[in-house]
């Protein structure tokens, strides 16, 4: 595991909360600085970029001068509204920070409200289009309202434009836009932060308590739609909302996160863009919210997954661009320093044209379950399940990146192998238990044929346990994940002595590695610190294997990991004691879901709540 540590001049990742409207996301920080945003999409160039680096690459914040400050924070009502509340030694202000859901647009609101005494505010609007390269073209307006004449303030750069709002605009000083002002007992400041296309006129303002009181109203409907009602609840309903907030509400497609290259390793090259649409990852997070009830999601995304890989079934990517766009070339930003020193900044994923077998195994296995819980099929929805196992069987036997994309060699990863096996037993499942037309007997046939050669090449019986690939003796923490899949029981042997392998080799500091990256599998520099989906996955793996005791001791570490808000990263630093890479991550959140769906049913406590 990396050593590195970020300078203390940056913002710990922890210290963000993340705003969302199902269409793109902004993260702001404790002192009340929006420190990224992509507009008007997930995968969209940011006009706020001081996240990979400095306020000079655009922010927009809204926070006390007084540097010795006590802030606290907290979502309204299982929303995504986030309440900021400072208290400094003049007086206390709150903030309410929000990017409305359900009206089509691109907004942030921002509501200042007095609560005692006096507090001086700081406000900066810097917007940089481009990533934080482009300074735009700013100007004053008056726009006539029933009210009156108002002033604002739009930026403009080629298609786009920002409009900001506000009873008290602040004023341009070198390029920026700045002000300080007092704000007592009593008082509101409102300000609103609009993108729009450029060539189109002025949308007109929002009623603000209007659509902070819908807002709330509208995620607190949805999350009471979950029919979870187990251990860890607080932390499954805030993990099923992230989940909810990284899938776009038009076109159904799944973000693994709303960033780009927060580092695996502090100052070094591990850093990608996570802004895209993975197969693997949103049928996973379709489990997770299938786990707890949510099937109308299912739906949205499937018609997403016919429209993105629609075609030649050999031309299918692993991932893709919001509205299931092929094109998404890597390449490296270097106007940005990246987020403690930590470059190259990427735009694109490189990975989008590795083969990764794996795919397959877990598209099928959500839409089993979705099966499972009344989702009828189409003809164009199994047709195209059935074209892609099909291709599988013409492919399966081919060597891969796996699912941690790999930069170094193809290899037979184990897992991937298991997941062939599990695309097929899905396939032949809605075969025999849904009356859906297929080669079955062919289908059973290299079921068995993969199965036996994962339990002859993927399996060291010196080490007893499953190994990453067919050519080491190296343990992955994807090999928790077999008894998940069903392809053994949990308490199998084989299955007991992976889990101890894992707990030997890659729990340093207790919690789980994805793989020993000394070894140079990877084909990078440098290490990472602990991935948290992976320490989930051994919760998982416990409980299905029978040691609830091991499974609620390190569940309860995981849940304590969160911060204040209930939002988890792609990693964790156990020693630093601080998060590590994209944020917040899908993948996190919904092995979390996951986990704690595995302990319920091993406690036996109430997996679901009646109806």
């Amino acid at each position: 595991m990396s050593a590195s540590r970020p300078p203390g001049n940056v913002t710990p990742i922890e210290d963000y909360a993340v705003l969302g409207d199902t269409g793109t996301a902004a993260l702001v920080s404790r002192g009340g600085s929006v420190d990224w945003l992509c507009l008007p999409r997930f995968d969209s160039h940011a006009c706020f970029a001081a996240l990979l680096g400095t306020r000079e690459n655009g922010r927009w914040l809204l926070g006390p001068v007084d540097p010795e400050v006590r802030t606290t924070r907290r979502y309204l009502n299982d929303s995504f509204v986030l309440e900021t509340t400072h208290e400094t030694s003049t007086g206390v202000v709150r903030v309410v920070d929000l990017m409305p859901l359900g009206d089509g647009r691109a907004d942030v609101l921002r509501r200042i409200e007095g609560v005692s005494g006096t507090v001086r505010m700081r406000h900066e609007w810097i917007v940089r289009f481009g990533y934080g390269l482009m300074r735009p073209w700013v100007s004053r307006h008056t726009e006539e309202r029933e009210a009156g004449i108002d002033e604002v303030i739009t930026a403009v750069a080629g298609p786009d434009m920002i409009v900001l709002r506000g009873a008290r605009l602040p004023r341009a000083e070198g390029g920026q836009h700045v002000d300080e002002f007092d704000v007592e007992a009593g008082q509101t400041f409102t300000f609103a932060t609009t993108w729009f296309r450029s060539h189109e006129t002025v949308p007109a303002p929002l009623k603000v308590m209007n659509r902070i009181a819908d807002t709330i109203d509208r995620t607190h409907r949805w999350a009471a739609c979950s029919d979870y009602d187990g251990p860890y609840a607080a932390a499954v309903t805030r993990s099923l909302l992230v989940l909810r907030l990284l899938s776009h509400g038009v076109t159904g497609g799944i973000v693994a996160a709303p960033t780009t290259s927060l580092p695996e390793d502090f100052g070094g090259e591990r850093n990608w863009d996570y802004r895209f649409c993975w197969l693997r990852d949103a049928a996973l997070t379709l489990e997770a919210l299938l786990g707890c009830g949510y099937v109308e999601e299912t739906e949205l995304w499937r018609q997403w997954l016919l429209r993105a890989v629609a075609g030649d079934p050999d031309d299918i990517q692993i991932m893709y661009c919001v509205d299931g766009a092929r094109d998404l070339p890597e390449r490296e930003l270097s106007h940005l320093p990246g987020y403690a020193d930590s470059r190259p900044v990427r735009i694109g994923n490189g990975a989008v044209g590795q083969r990764q077998t794996d795919v397959l195994g877990e598209v099928m296995i959500a839409l089993e379950h979705a099966r499972q819980r009344g989702l009828a099929e189409t003809d164009d929805s199994w047709n195209l399940q059935r074209a892609l196992v099909d291709n599988l069987a013409e492919h399966w036997e081919q060597a891969d990146n796996g699912l941690w994309e790999i930069r170094g060699p193809v290899r037979h990863f184990t897992h991937s192998r298991v997941m062939v096996w599990a695309a097929f037993d899905r396939a032949i499942q809605a075969v025999e238990e849904h009356g859906l037309p297929g080669p079955v007997d062919r289908w059973r046939e290299l079921r068995e044929q993969v199965r036996a050669e994962v339990m002859e090449k993927g399996w060291n019986d010196k080490r007893q346990t499953f190994v990453q690939h067919y050519d080491t003796t190296e343990v992955d923490a994807s090999l928790l994940t077999l008894s998940a899949v069903g392809f053994l029981p949990g308490d199998d042997p084989r299955m007991l002595g992976t889990i101890r392998a894992v707990e030997q080799d890659l729990m340093p500091d207790g919690l789980v590695l994805r793989y020993r990256t000394e070894t140079g599998v990877d084909g990078l520099e440098g290490g990472e610190h602990p991935f948290l989906a992976c320490s989930f996955w051994l919760v998982t793996a416990y409980a299905k294997a029978g040691l609830v005791a091991e499974a609620t001791a390190l569940m309860d570490r995981l849940v304590g990991l969160v911060n204040d808000v209930g939002l988890l990263s792609e990693e964790y630093d156990p020693v630093g004691q601080r998060m590590v890479g994209n944020f917040p991550q899908a993948f996190s959140h919904l092995t979390l879901v996951g986990a704690a769906l595995a302990l319920a049913e091993a406690t036996g406590k109430a997996r679901h709540a009646p109806h």
